[in-house]
């Protein structure tokens, strides 16, 4: 993650959690993949729903962490910020995977070239092998009542980019992020 261009920005429930991510969805051009980092609990499922939810996908968005991989057909009617048609949102959960090869094997490098955004829960994880021009999520949450297992609805989203791919849309984003973002 490109540390010195972050943008971070904090949500007070999961609801606005899901705003922001519905924030981001209509940047996102076929081929682009986010990496969604962060703990147990930190709002990364809540995320994709709401990333779904702007790109028109009506069915419940869960966890893929069984599964591996789960893949939404999206209508024709949306489009992407350069105008080239999304076809399919695909939510991976590289969790239970145990070696960078298994997650070259998702194929979701070549599956994201045939219109589609991919979205990467545990995405850290798969960062040496999906992270060139990815745009990485680091969710956190914050703990109620200040002990440490007592989580409350509020997180902060650090975000960021790797390589070229997001570079003209930085600025776009950091504008469309604004109403959470934090200051300094």
């Amino acid at each position: 993650m490109t540390q010195a261009s972050a943008i971070v920005v904090s949500t007070s429930s999961a609801e606005e959690t899901r705003a922001v991510a519905g924030a981001i969805a209509p940047l996102c051009v076929p081929g682009d993949v986010l990496l969604l980092a962060g703990d147990l609990g930190s709002g990364k499922t809540t995320f994709a729903q709401g990333f779904g939810r702007a790109l028109g996908i009506v069915d419940p968005i869960t966890s893929p962490t069984f599964t591996l991989v789960r893949q939404y057909e999206l209508d024709g009617a949306v489009h992407a910020a350069a105008g080239q048609p999304l076809k399919t949102l695909l939510h991976a959960d590289v969790y239970r995977l145990d070696s960078l090869g298994e997650i070259v094997d998702l194929g979701l490098g070549e599956l994201v070239e045939d219109g589609a955004v991919a979205l990467v829960e545990w995405g850290d994880v798969a960062e040496p092998v999906l992270g060139d021009g990815s745009l990485s999520l680091r969710l956190d949450a914050h703990s109620g009542n200040g002990n440490p297992g007592d989580l409350d609805d509020r997180r902060t989203v650090t975000i960021g980019r790797s390589g070229p791919r997001w570079a003209d849309r930085w600025a776009r984003l950091a504008e469309v992020l604004q109403p959470w973002a934090v200051d300094g």
